[in-house]
């Protein structure tokens, strides 16, 4: 899988470059590829902003560089291409194998008051949100749902691991305990060190039920 990202600040995905998400890249399990709309902008100072028509705070991107960037970056339209949007529809774990059915992503991050209009009707196929609140722009929430999508390409993570996680089964995950047994009083459940593996099974089942029920029990409702 390819994701392309477009951003006036690249610096900011250094990140993906760590830990699991760095290994798969070297590994060539997925393909990021980080792109600078200013290297696309025809104005001699790098400038990608400009006031809005009509009056108000703040600057707008202009149409120009996104579409020039996109246009380079993905000219025959191969990609799915979304703009990060507080108005778009909300990101949950059910989307995640449906953009996984895409070979390639494109991610639009827009800054400052938002995109031109006429780059988002020229250039995307559809608008997603990380959630109901506004951020400084869309690095954060592409970055996220980037991370999260990498994680379900082949062999990037153990498939016994994915299947345990919060969400997968409309449920959270259970409680986890490592070394040392006992830590400031508190100790490991003794079910987990019995060595019996079907009590094991049963217990995080239902310590699983039991934390979805307090936390969200929303999903449960879902699962009915």
């Amino acid at each position: 899988m390819r994701i392309d990202i477009l951003t006036l600040f690249p610096e900011m995905f250094a990140p993906l470059r760590e830990s699991i998400i760095g290994r798969a890249t070297k590994q060539g399990k997925v393909e990021i590829v980080v792109t600078d709309i200013r290297d696309y902008t025809e104005n001699k100072h790098r400038k990608c902003d400009d006031y809005p028509f009509g009056g108000g705070a703040g600057m707008v991107m202009t149409p120009q560089p996104v579409w020039s960037a996109v246009q380079a970056v993905d000219p025959n339209r191969e990609a799915r291409r979304i703009f990060m949007s507080p108005k778009g529809r909300r990101f949950h774990q059910k989307m995640v194998k449906e953009l996984l059915s895409y070979d390639r992503l494109l991610f639009l991050c827009g800054h400052y008051e938002g995109v031109d209009q006429r780059a988002l009707d020229l250039c995307i196929d559809e608008e997603i949100s990380l959630g109901d609140f506004v951020l400084t722009g869309g690095e954060i929430p592409a970055m996220a749902i980037t991370d999260c999508l990498c994680r379900y390409v082949d062999g990037v993570i153990a498939g016994e691991s994915l299947s345990e996680e919060s969400f997968t089964g409309n449920l959270l995950e259970y409680p986890q305990y490592t070394r040392p047994q006992e830590f400031m009083g508190l100790t490991v459940p003794d079910v987990l060190v019995s060595g019996n593996h079907k009590e094991v099974d049963k217990w995080r089942l239902a310590q699983a039920r039991k934390l979805t029920a307090e936390k969200r029990p929303d999903l449960l409702r879902e699962e009915e």
